[in-house]
């Protein structure tokens, strides 16, 4: 009698999950690229709502307004450069890494006027993904070059910092909310996690063979990973160092790669093996999963960035098209 009580509740508990998850609308809408940008690798949020990008294989970036879908695009001043990452200031100023020429760029956009910082070692040639704490500091990864950085706006000075681990390659990178920076070790299976004033490196060790590539911290402070290698997703609690990991819903080839969280609290990423890539879902509170196909393919979405509103921004590399996944209640 009791077995048969429990499995009543579980059914119930799993059809209020299914009920929940058939009561989202996800839409994407996507957008072609005009002529003159190519390859978008990351998208940014600005403050006034616009989805931004780099162009890596135009060496621009690029704006796009999802109200009206009007482009703008912006070339840079040093050939070749190879825009890889990207953020904004509070200000409106787009920030980005040079991953090919080893500089962070600063556009204003209502100037076009481009401000260059080089990094201080030349060993230290790739600069990757970037993120502003609340302070309005910069960092920023370096994978082949091994590092992290740190750039103070106002002074330009930049700092850098190699993690314990050699040929760790940091990777994607995120700021919790006490403005303590947490990175991926692509190259091993270790989350790093830099002071902000001392710059001292501490790791945290992940399941064997995992390589982590993309990172999300939630308002609980835990650190989300995508385990590119594996197919997985991951979850990192820095109190206790405990890690706990999902099958990705698109199997062990699946590559989850760019990854974001919304005000919600749920993580999104993509699968960038599936044909076509995938948006995913994960709802932390009943661990369940929800996948959606890119209409276009995708292409290999290498990043996510969420708006304040909960939309979701992405750049389809492959395709030449960036999008927004609209999330909504069915009526």
């Amino acid at each position: 009698m009791g077995k048969n009580i429990c499995r009543i509740v579980a059914f119930f508990l799993a059809l209020g999950c299914a009920v929940l998850l058939a009561a989202l609308s996800v839409k994407i809408e996507e957008w072609s690229l005009p002529a003159t940008d190519r390859f978008p690798h990351d998208p940014a949020v600005a403050p006034d709502g616009a989805l931004w990008f780099t162009g890596m294989g135009s060496n621009t970036l690029g704006r796009l307004d999802p109200q009206s879908g009007k482009f703008r695009s912006y070339k840079l001043s040093i050939h070749d450069s190879g825009p890889h990452g990207l953020t904004a200031d509070r200000n409106g100023n787009i920030w980005f890494t040079a991953n090919y020429k080893g500089y962070i760029g600063r556009l204003d956009p209502k100037s076009g006027a481009i401000a260059t910082f080089p990094l201080p070692d030349k060993s230290a040639g790739d600069p990757h993904s970037l993120v502003f704490d609340d302070k309005g500091t910069l960092w920023f990864t370096v994978q082949e070059g091994n590092a992290v950085g740190r750039l103070d706006p106002g002074t330009g000075r930049i700092v850098l910092k190699s993690p314990p681990t050699k040929s760790a390659r940091p990777y994607g990178i995120a700021v919790n909310s006490a403005g303590i920076p947490f990175f991926c070790e692509f190259g091993v299976n270790r989350i790093g996690r830099i002071d902000p004033v001392i710059m001292a490196i501490s790791e945290y060790q992940l399941p064997q063979g995992a390589r982590p590539r993309r990172i999300a911290i939630t308002k609980d402070e835990l650190v989300w990973y995508t385990d590119y290698r594996r197919g997985f997703l991951g979850c990192l609690s820095p109190a206790s160092g405990k890690v706990r990991v999902w099958p990705s819903p698109g199997g062990k080839e699946s590559r989850p790669y760019g990854m974001t969280a919304t005000p919600d609290g749920a993580i999104w990423y993509s699968e960038s093996g599936l044909s076509p890539n995938t948006i995913v879902r994960f709802d932390p509170r009943t661990e369940k999963f929800a996948t959606w196909p890119v209409p276009s393919g995708g292409g290999v979405i290498r990043n996510m960035a969420a708006t304040p509103q909960g939309e979701i921004y992405i750049a389809c590399s492959g395709m030449n098209k960036v999008g927004v996944v609209r999330v909504g209640k069915e009526k």
